[in-house]
C-alpha cells in the first residue's frame, strides 16, 4: 500500500483541523465539476492528501477592504448551497489567521483596485500549510471592484463562494453565482469584477507542481 507525499510533509506532520475541514467542504462543495475541470481538482486532491508543515508565519496582515469577508461569507451562506455554506463557515474560521496581500504590478484602469482587493494563501508556499504541488488561496473585491487581466502559467480553478462576473481572453464577462466554478487553462487571460451590492469572494487552486 502507498500513501501520498508531500516534500514540506515531515515525518509527524498533522493537518489543522479547521484545514481539514475547509479541504473536505470545498471537495464537496464543488462536487459536480465536470471535464477538464474535475481532473484538474483531482490531481490536486490527491496531492493534498498528505499534510504539508505548519507555517511559523504566515501572517496575518490585514487591510480595511477585509472587513469586506463578512458580506461575501453571508451571500455564500444566503444564496449558496448547504455545502458553499459549511464552506463559508470553515473560511470564516480561517480568515483571522490569513496572511492578506495584494497583487503588486498589474496594470488597472480601475482607480479602487489597489486599495479594493486582498488575496491570502492557507495552503502552499506563503499560506497556514506548506505545500510544493498546490496553492489553495482566497480572492477578496470589495463592490464595483475589477480584477484586472492578467495570466500565469499555472493551471487554475475558482470556486465561487458570493457571485462576480467572469472573463476570459478578453472575451465577454460572464456571471458566475455562489457554487459555480471557473477553469483557467495555463497563460490563459482572465479577470474577475464584483457586482455593485456585494463583494467578490472565491477560493481558488493553483497546480504548481510538475
Amino acid at each position: 500500500m502507498t500513501t501520498a507525499t508531500n516534500a514540506n510533509a515531515g515525518p509527524a506532520a498533522a493537518r489543522d483541523p479547521d484545514i481539514a475541514a475547509l479541504l473536505a467542504a470545498h471537495r464537496a462543495a464543488r462536487a459536480g465539476a465536470a471535464g477538464p475541470l474535475a481532473g484538474f481538482f483531482a490531481r490536486c486532491d490527491a496531492a493534498l492528501e498528505a499534510p504539508g508543515r505548519a507555517n511559523p508565519d504566515p501572517g496575518p496582515r490585514q487591510f480595511p477592504v477585509c472587513d469586506r469577508i463578512e458580506a461575501g461569507l453571508a451571500v455564500a451562506r444566503a444564496d449558496g448551497s448547504p455545502e458553499i455554506a459549511r464552506l463559508a463557515d470553515c473560511l470564516a474560521r480561517l480568515a483571522p489567521r490569513l496572511g492578506w496581500r495584494r497583487r503588486e504590478g498589474l496594470e488597472s484602469d480601475d482607480p479602487n483596485f489597489p486599495e479594493g482587493h486582498a488575496n491570502a494563501v492557507l495552503l502552499g508556499a506563503d499560506g497556514l500549510e506548506l505545500h510544493r504541488d498546490v496553492r489553495l488561496g482566497v480572492s477578496l473585491l470589495a463592490p464595483g471592484v475589477t480584477y484586472p487581466d492578467h495570466r500565469h502559467p499555472p493551471e487554475e480553478g475558482y470556486l465561487v463562494l458570493s457571485g462576480g462576473d467572469w472573463r476570459q481572453d478578453r472575451g465577454p464577462w460572464f456571471a458566475r453565482a455562489p457554487g459555480e466554478t471557473v477553469h483557467n487553462v495555463p497563460n490563459i487571460w482572465h479577470a474577475m469584477r464584483a457586482g455593485a451590492e456585494a463583494p467578490l469572494l472565491a477560493l481558488w487552486m493553483l497546480w504548481t507542481g510538475r
